[in-house]
């Protein structure tokens, strides 16, 4: 009777299992997967979000396919405060991240086609990309202290039915940034194949530290026809409020944005409060945004003190909100994720959730709040 694009097991893992049971005992879990800012004990400035929600323009509609222009403009100001300078009619506004993926893969992929996501990273794409009737192949990245593409796979995955290339700018969980040199290859690569390229950016602003060879936004003049996407949920901290943007780049561009603003235009999904708001809410996101900062460096550096001589290595991560510990092929993943939860009452995620190619991997949010993380890391470190 359903389509078989939803032929997904539902069925609960042995984690989630453990977890469901643990929460239904009244037991106090630590939770270092935690990645709803909302829910981390940050000080939002209630009043003045509120506030900026209250416009009573709000109260009229404005049905405009690629956004309200008040609303790309505000948009455009958060690149051209960053050093890129973006016209508003490059730009597209969607009701999420996930959404703009959809967009984008209704706008260059037929049924059966094919898209190229990293590996590991977010674990969405296959699922968003299952919606849209085609299929997600993956390209790794390797470590070798540091995180980089490999080009050589990269090249061998594209068939005659890739369709575009997606990079997550920092990657979700590495937090590796592309670098300048990755970059230009890329570029050369995909406008050779006649590639679009997908730059999930959500995460740009987190970074760790400043690197001249790192690349924050694929925004700008390019090779190949390039789509940037970011939103408030994670620049602003709220993914209650439900914006997102597409930035349409290089060849192409203004053919490609036509045919998106066909699209939204069926769907109509960004709801004019949010838009309104946009402005304002993009100037109350520093505050958010440096607490976000602040937390995530302390939790990271008190990971690294935490594990210092111990039998885990930290690996090197550049910029977002998760940190990823290697741990000893003594137990796989699923094994140590269920050790710590039911022993010690610490929730983390296995590295397979996000493809990881080998064992053994714990992936951990940076967000919790301070003295939790401490406590979670201190019983992870004694259980390992």
């Amino acid at each position: 009777m359903f389509s078989s694009r939803l032929n997904w097991s539902l069925r609960p893992n042995r984690l989630s299992a453990l977890l469901e049971e643990k929460r239904a005992a009244g037991a106090d879990v630590l939770d270092l997967t935690e990645s709803n800012p909302t829910r981390a004990g940050f000080a939002y400035p209630q009043a003045e979000i509120l506030t900026a929600l209250a416009d009573t323009d709000a109260l009229r509609y404005h049905p405009s396919p690629r956004g309200l222009d008040s609303a790309r403009e505000a948009v455009a100001g958060y690149y051209r405060d960053r050093g890129t300078k973006i016209l508003v009619e490059n730009i597209l506004l969607t009701a999420s991240t996930s959404e703009a993926y959809a967009y984008l893969f209704k706008l260059l992929a037929n049924p059966g086609d094919e898209i190229l996501a990293p590996r590991p990273s977010y674990p969405l794409f296959e699922f968003l990309a299952d919606l849209e009737s085609v299929h997600i192949r993956q390209y790794p990245l390797r470590y070798d202290g540091v995180w980089h593409v490999d080009f050589d796979a990269l090249e061998q995955a594209i068939t005659p039915r890739t369709r575009a290339i997606v990079v997550v700018n920092p990657n979700n969980p590495t937090g590796s940034f592309l670098k300048r040199a990755e970059l230009d290859v890329l570029d050369s690569l995909a406008a050779e194949r006649g590639l679009a390229i997908l730059s999930d950016e959500v995460f740009r602003d987190y970074a760790f530290a400043d690197e001249g060879d790192r690349v924050s936004t694929l925004a700008g003049e390019r090779q190949a026809l390039t789509f940037s996407m970011s939103g408030l949920s994670k620049i602003a901290g709220l993914p209650q409020m439900k914006l997102g943007w597409i930035v349409a780049s290089g060849p192409r561009r203004a053919e490609a944005l036509e045919a998106l603003e066909l699209i939204a235009d069926t769907y109509l999904s960004v709801s004019t409060p949010v838009q309104v708001a946009l402005s304002r809410l993009l100037a109350l996101s520093g505050g958010i945004m440096e607490q976000i900062r602040q937390r995530t460096a302390s939790n990271l550096a008190r990971l690294r003190e935490t594990m210092l001589g111990s039998a885990a290595t930290l690996l090197r991560t550049e910029g977002g909100w998760y940190a990823v510990l290697q741990v000893g092929r003594s137990r796989s993943e699923e094994e140590w994720t269920l050790k710590l939860l039911g022993e010690s009452n610490i929730l983390v995620q296995p590295g397979f959730f996000f493809d990881f190619e080998s064992e053994a991997f714990l992936v951990l949010s940076l967000l919790p709040e301070p003295a939790k993380f401490a406590e979670g890391v201190s019983r992870l470190r004694s259980i390992i």
